[in-house]
């Protein structure tokens, strides 16, 4: 997923657990361990990154292609898993024209090198134990890449923060991660996922089809009064729609935390 700069506005935080470990990004050699189909548009890749000092949840990356002619091509993508080893993965969607992520979905090999710039971003982060106010995020498509590592670290953590996510995708073949978020749900970690189905729903599920609304964002989110943190990650049009709701249901935007992306 391409993630450009992050916009919004700086959230609260109420520390209660150790002062985060500041990382300083480099430039780092990679190589594609494994790389996996996600959705029929999209391919998981995880990169060997030998020097690579961790991140948290909901970092990203730069990442570089270099041509045998030297022609070289960058883009940011978020990075989908956190902590302190050193396989990175990413998720990332195909754009059509795009000049990178074609590559990436359709041709990259196990073994070929790249280069990755990170870790990447200090604002769009949620660690456990740092704050006692639970959470809210809200994915369209491939926005949940960085909300994953959220989730993961919440349950792995067993922490015991309310966890909330609203998931807006076409269709169940269109969803990213499924079998971390059940096995986050699993998990003794308080979670709760709501899906939105904007084409066609799991079979036999009675679930409305359609595209989200406000008031099925209300439906779906923590209330306004439940003094949450809130993460909204998705295309430009989607994030900007749903920080408009948010506004309009009373939600606090100092808040929320926004981040959009875009063609790659």
């Amino acid at each position: 997923m391409s993630t450009p700069p992050v916009d919004g506005l700086e959230a609260r935080i109420t520390p209660r657990g150790a002062a985060p470990v500041r990382r300083r990004p480099a430039w780092h050699p990679a190589t594609v361990a494994a790389v996996a189909p996600e959705t029929p548009a999209a391919r998981r890749i995880v990169l060997d990154v030998p020097t690579w000092p961790g991140n948290d949840p909901g970092q990203h990356l730069d990442l570089r292609l270099t041509a045998e002619d030297g022609y070289q091509a960058s883009r940011s993508y978020s990075i989908a898993s956190s902590g302190e080893g050193t396989r990175v993965t990413l998720a990332v969607d195909r754009v059509e024209g795009g000049e990178v992520s074609p590559f990436l979905v359709d041709a990259i090999e196990v073994g070929d090198g790249l280069d990755v710039h990170g870790p990447l971003g200090g604002w769009f982060v949620w660690r456990p134990d740092e704050s006692d106010r639970p959470v809210q995020l809200i994915a369209g498509g491939s926005g949940i890449v960085p909300l994953l590592p959220m989730v993961t670290a919440h349950a792995e953590a067993d922490d015991p923060v309310p966890f909330r996510l609203l998931y807006a995708t076409r269709t169940p073949e269109d969803v990213f991660f499924r079998e971390e978020l059940d096995a986050a749900l699993r998990a003794t970690a308080p979670l709760e996922v709501t899906h939105v189905y904007s084409r066609r729903a799991p079979s036999g599920s009675g679930e409305a089809v359609g595209r989200l609304t406000r008031e099925r964002l209300g439906a779906s989110v923590l209330e306004p009064d439940a003094g949450a943190l809130v993460y909204v990650c998705g295309s430009t049009p989607f994030v900007e729609q749903v920080l408009r709701w948010l506004g309009e249901l009373g939600h606090d935007l100092s808040d929320v935390r926004a981040e959009r992306f875009g063609g790659a």
